[in-house]
């Protein structure tokens, strides 16, 4: 066997978050889509969802001339697609494919599934169907684009039958994985799962995941939290696919304990920093950053805090325990005693909630730009929720009496929304809040990869994470030792059971922050950039080279035997 690796002429990807923002698989997606839209020009082709139909997407550009012999050919066959490009760095191909019209044959599609691979889908409830749906609507458009292209001895690069991987992501996409697997064997398939669905549900439901790894059975923790469908089509799909992949050396040990099988290559997630700004628009977009925020606070909290007031944030899914929000809250009222803290501190929880929507009273404050000496009532939330009584993050500070009174030296606010610019009150995207923090904090209970982290450092804020999560693990490595502040990330060491150990290092990296000099902060966030240069995608995209090669190899050997 020669060492040169197999490449694709072709890469079939599929995802519930292609064109679609709904979590951290979308940032996963499009920030790759640069570096392998270079490597293999319009021969990676997304294909996702279609919500839009013929309203205008903010992340999909639809263009009738690109496949456009296919397209009336997916027509004849009944496939409602759309062909374009998704709006990201890279502007890759993606088919956006209406997946409703299968819901009529759904029975016969659980059915083939059940006869063929054993996936019980009698379980299913919630997004089970949905994603099922789109999975076979996406293995039928690849089928078809296949054979298309197949035909097409123009379009590809080797000659006889092109060589083509379909790269499937998450459980929901499993299901044209096996479609694929069955039908178009000489197609090569990967599937990456970026959090076992068994994993995740283990410890959302409050149950030690870690200590107890080796002894959990998938299946019967399936059974016991009500998961057999969306675990059962992961568990086939990993044992199916010609090459099985997950994000982190933390998650790959899980799927050999829930899913009895072990990983062929662990994929990291990357980043692609053209999102970064440079220079002087850096140091502008900060400043303005920093300003919106502070004067939200103040107009929240009745303050005139200035800006040498300590902007420190945690964000993500709102995942209580998971993400470690609880032991955010729990770390911030520990701070609110500690007699180290030298600084004023506004902790911001940039989380999206059940939100209805933005504060008037709070509207009208700032737009005035006058200053106010009171609090409004429940200075705790910028936007209305609709459950504010059962909000655990309210509940929580309620709980511990953090009312961010005016001799309070730590102030938290609950920003309860998706941060696309428009929210009503701070108007910033994400990442224009991201870039004002001094530091960001996650300290993650469960956390297969971390895009949160990665993100900070990525635009020079230092941060603390866990080495539970697996950007943590990963960081360890690089540094040689476990993170400090002073390398840009701080890596707390998390077990089950330590979470009280986890609030008191929290409290005490945030004091420490306080009174380090200008010339230790400026190394912290020099040092927090430069880590952020071995995430690149062009730094980890060899992996994604060896997965192919991994599933080429084993596609061919069907055919060679």
């Amino acid at each position: 066997m020669s060492n040169e690796l197999l490449t694709p002429d072709y890469i079939f990807e599929s995802s519930w978050e292609v064109c679609n923002k709904v979590g951290g698989i979308y940032t996963v997606l499009s920030s790759r889509a640069k570096t392998l839209q270079e490597a293999f020009p319009d021969r990676i082709i997304f294909i996702g969802p279609d919500f839009w139909k013929e309203q205008e997407s903010p992340y999909f550009r639809e263009d009738k001339s690109l496949l456009a012999g296919w397209q009336w050919e997916a027509k004849e066959l009944g496939l409602k697609v759309r062909v374009g490009r998704w709006t990201v760095p890279g502007e890759p191909i993606a088919i956006l494919v209406d997946f409703t019209p299968y819901f009529e044959q759904k029975n016969e599609i659980y059915g083939w599934l059940w006869e063929n691979y054993g996936v019980d889908s009698l379980h299913a409830y919630g997004d089970y169907d949905e994603a099922s749906m789109f999975s076979y609507a996406a293995g039928l458009v690849v089928e078809s684009l296949f054979a298309y292209l197949s035909m097409d001895t123009d379009r590809h690069v080797s000659g006889n039958s092109p060589k083509a991987v379909y790269h499937a992501n998450e459980w929901m996409c499993g299901l044209g994985a096996l479609y694929i697997n069955s039908k178009v064997p000489e197609i090569a398939t990967i599937f990456t799962t970026h959090a076992t669905s068994i994993g995740r549900s283990i410890a959302g439901n409050q149950k030690p995941l870690y200590d107890y790894l080796f002894a959990y059975n998938g299946d019967q923790m399936a059974d016991e939290l009500n998961m057999q469908s969306k675990h059962s089509i992961e568990k086939q799909t990993a044992h199916h696919v010609d090459c099985f992949t997950t994000v982190s050396d933390i998650t790959a040990n899980e799927c050999v304990e829930l899913l009895d099988k072990k990983v062929d290559v662990v994929l990291p997630n990357g980043f692609d920093d053209s999102f970064v700004p440079k220079a002087q628009a850096f140091t502008r977009k900060r400043k303005l950053a920093r300003r919106k925020m502070l004067q939200v606070a103040n107009a929240l909290l009745g303050e005139n805090l200035d800006d040498d007031t300590i902007i420190v944030s945690t964000s993500g899914r709102y995942e209580f325990r998971n993400k470690g929000i609880d032991v955010f809250v729990e770390a911030m009222n520990r701070l609110l005693r500690d007699r180290d803290l030298k600084k004023n501190v506004v902790a911001f929880i940039d989380v999206p909630g059940w939100v209805g929507e933005p504060r008037q009273d709070l509207k009208e404050r700032i737009d005035s730009g006058l200053p106010y000496d009171t609090p409004l009532e429940v200075p705790q939330v910028t936007h209305w929720l609709h459950n504010m009584g059962h909000d655990n993050v309210l509940n929580m500070m309620k709980f511990y009496d953090m009312h961010n009174r005016h001799e309070d030296k730590v102030k938290v606010i609950f920003l309860p929304c998706y941060l696309d610019g428009n929210d009503g009150i701070l108007n910033l995207t994400y990442y224009d809040v991201v870039l004002g923090n001094d530091l960001c904090i996650y300290p993650s209970y469960y956390e297969p990869w971390g895009y949160t982290p990665l993100e900070a450092v990525a635009f020079k804020v230092p941060c603390i994470t866990t080495d539970l999560a697996g950007f943590g693990l990963w960081a360890n490595k690089e540094f040689g030792h476990e993170g400090q502040l002073e390398d840009g990330v701080k890596v707390i060491h998390r077990t089950d059971y330590n979470y009280s150990e986890v609030a008191d290092y929290i409290k005490d990296t945030v004091a420490d922050f306080s009174s380090m000099t200008q010339k230790q902060v400026d190394t912290c966030r020099s040092n927090a950039s430069k880590l952020s240069k071995k995430a690149l995608w062009k730094e980890f995209i060899k992996y994604y080279y060896e997965a192919y090669d991994i599933a080429l190899r084993k596609a061919q050997s069907r055919f060679t035997n």
